[in-house]
């Protein structure tokens, strides 16, 4: 079953609370998204260590409910 953006976007901020969220549908079906995840909790953080907070938040329905998450992360300007 696809998951919508609001979802996902609550699942992520409800892990990292400062996170701004900018999802792009990928394939017009909600199930393959694009994520741009900004949140100051990734300063002095790897990439891969930036990516595992989000995969946190979002838990055990990456793989299942949410099929494709293509991830960018940042720290705010």
């Amino acid at each position: 079953m696809p998951m919508p953006a609001a979802e996902i976007v609550a699942l992520i901020k409800a892990g990292l609370p400062d996170a701004e969220v900018t999802m792009t549908d990928l394939a017009g079906d909600n199930n393959h998204w694009a994520a741009h995840v900004v949140s100051s909790l990734f300063a002095g953080k790897p990439r891969v260590a930036q990516h595992k907070l989000v995969y946190a938040a979002i838990g055990e329905r990456m793989g299942g409910e949410l099929h494709a998450l293509q991830l960018t992360t940042a720290v705010p300007n």
